[in-house]
């Protein structure tokens, strides 16, 4: 294996995963200096709106204040993602999981951020048409990487060599 292109890909992989959780963190910053104690922003009347909550928990309001459990598996999905980021071979077939790998990364530990930082996670996403759960750009990244990674897994990864370097024995 190149080692010159492992090195290229960890870099180009760190550096765009400092670069999305420093988007995330803005975003974070600016719905924390123009949304917080104000009215919700109306994007599209009676369907999308920006509104300030600070989640304790995780969607749908669940396991509130058990932080612990969030930054610990946030750390743990990292290490494993990173493992195998770098175990990855390095052939333009495993660019879209690389892209996958990045953006999980960078959800997890955006919102951990917060976590350790706040004591909770800044939300401000919220599609009041179908009442769903405030979220973040963290969120988008998580959700947008497990529905490439599902994508990737039903109708590009097919071979059965395809995951042969995963063999960790």
């Amino acid at each position: 294996m190149n080692c010159s292109k492992r090195l290229k890909s960890c870099l180009t992989g760190s550096v765009s995963f400092l670069i999305l959780i420093l988007i995330d963190q803005l975003t974070k910053w600016l719905a924390v200096v123009n949304l917080k104690d104000k009215e919700p922003f109306i994007i599209i009347d009676g369907v999308f709106q920006l509104r300030y909550l600070e989640n304790r928990g995780a969607a749908f309001g669940m396991l509130q204040n058990r932080q612990f459990i969030f930054v610990a598996g946030a750390a743990v999905v990292f290490l494993i993602v990173a493992f195998f980021y770098v175990k990855m071979p390095q052939g333009s077939r495993y660019l879209p999981l690389r892209i996958c790998s990045v953006l999980l990364c960078s959800g997890a530990i955006g919102n951990m951020i917060d976590r350790l930082r706040l004591n909770y996670v800044v939300d401000f996403f919220y599609f009041n048409l179908i009442d769903f759960p405030i979220f973040n750009v963290a969120d988008c990244y998580v959700v947008a990487a497990c529905i490439f990674f599902v994508l990737l897994i039903l109708f590009y990864y097919k071979e059965d060599d395809d995951f042969a370097w995963l063999n960790i024995t």
